[in-house]
């Protein structure tokens, strides 16, 4: 076949598909069942309207169509399965309320389940105590847009994830609301997607997890109040901007746990209010960049395993403790922060101080090593030990520190 019958073929299939969607049909379908069968009478491109509710077990869109809500309009599984099986390119589902998908630790069944298909399209959806919520396996092109998932806030046990992707790509996760899950949003072996724009709250275990999954940004959503906010694992070039990390607390919480990831960019997101802000464990190469952390009980926990991660133009403020470490060589590198515990001075007056800051104090060491010394972390002596290592330092590790900090918030700070 010559290049040049190329474009022809191509104008050939574009102009079959708009005769196609011309002579489509729209149903409409207001009873308990039959709506299988109205389905298996539809032609691809047609449309389906759905009313009140419907209540016959499983159902499969196994050909190219658009399933539309009216208002109120249910789905319901009965318990019995999975309740809406995506199996075909191009489906879009919107405006649905879907409900009754069957709760076990054997299968993973969902309220919507999109496998081995291109472009699903589920928008407006409302997901309301569904084992999983929202399922994509092997799923291409999707995009996952205003839907409320919403779990068991009884029993969030009986919870599986909110919105679960295993083996993706092409991805588009926006706008969405997630709580009462196990984790809010999960990928694992995801690539080149965006999540943006959503809103995780508690969920019992992480309000976003994925592992495996590389080339994804994630920009713009908030992390509140969940067993812990964001874990990041075995990923690669991942872009986390603007973001909120706020109010996750516990004994093993944080607001971003990120874990042998190499090549990060973390920038202008907010962490406040957490147990941890970040923990970074076996990290390379990862840029975090005028960020803040506000009033979190650790800001920073940089393990001493992490390699050429460079912390600059930061905000730190009214943390318990800026940073610890958990070792003595340490490989990465804190560059023009504000710390607002800084005690130096600017006698050039270029807005950064003259001498450096080092932010880790020996009692966040002895903290870090001994969990239970926290009831000591208001005595005189604790006080008294971190000023004699600020004014000659002995025990704090040389290379974690900042040599040049900033005098006054960077610019932007209040941003959000």
């Amino acid at each position: 076949m010559s290049m040049a019958t190329m474009p022809r073929l191509w104008t050939m299939a574009l102009a079959l598909g708009l005769l196609a969607d011309a002579s489509a049909k729209t149903w409409r379908h207001a009873a308990p069942s039959g709506l299988n069968a109205l389905i298996a009478r539809a032609q691809p491109g047609d449309t389906i309207r759905i009313a009140g509710t419907v209540a016959e077990g499983t159902i499969t869109l196994n050909k190219r169509l658009v399933v539309l809500g009216e208002a109120n309009a249910v789905v319901d599984g009965g318990g019995r399965g999975d309740v809406i099986i995506v199996s075909a390119d191009s489906v879009t589902v919107k405006g649905l309320t879907v409900r009754g998908a069957r709760h076990g630790n054997l299968e993973d069944m969902a309220g919507i389940k999109v496998s081995d298909c291109r472009g699903a399209r589920l928008i407006g959806n409302t997901l309301d105590r569904c084992f999983f919520a929202i399922y994509l396996n092997n799923a291409h092109g999707a995009l996952l847009e205003g839907n409320h998932v919403n779990g068991d806030e009884a029993d969030p046990d009986r919870m599986a994830n909110g919105i679960h992707l295993w083996k993706c790509d092409g991805i588009t996760i926006r706008g969405n609301r997630v709580h009462h899950h196990r984790d809010g949003i999960y990928l694992e072996f995801v690539t080149d997607s965006r999540i943006e724009g959503n809103h995780t709250w508690k969920n019992q275990r992480y309000g976003l997890h994925f592992m495996f999954s590389h080339r994804d940004a994630y920009e713009r959503n908030r992390f509140e109040d969940n067993g812990a906010g964001v874990a990041v694992m075995f990923s690669k070039e991942i872009t986390m901007l603007r973001n909120e990390f706020r109010k996750n607390l516990g004994g093993s919480a944080y607001g971003l746990l990120l874990k042998e990831i190499n090549d990060a960019r973390i920038e202008r997101n907010i962490f406040a209010d957490n147990t941890v802000g970040i923990l970074v464990d076996g990290c390379n190469r990862a840029q975090v960049q005028d960020n803040e952390f506000r009033g979190n009980g650790w800001a920073v926990k940089l393990f001493a395993n992490s390699t050429a991660t460079v912390f600059e133009r930061n905000l730190f403020a009214g943390n318990t403790f800026d940073m610890t470490t958990n070792g003595d060589l340490v490989l990465s590198e804190l560059r023009g922060n504000y710390w607002d515990r800084y005690n130096g001075y600017d006698l050039d007056r270029d807005g950064r101080g003259d001498v450096p800051h080092r932010p880790l104090s020996i009692f966040a060491l002895v903290a870090e090593r001994m969990p239970f010394a926290m009831v000591l972390s208001r005595s005189l002596m604790v006080n008294l030990l971190d000023q004699s290592e600020r004014i000659v330092p002995t025990l704090t590790p040389a290379a974690l520190e900042d040599k040049q900090p900033l005098m006054k918030p960077p610019h932007g700070s209040d941003r959000h």
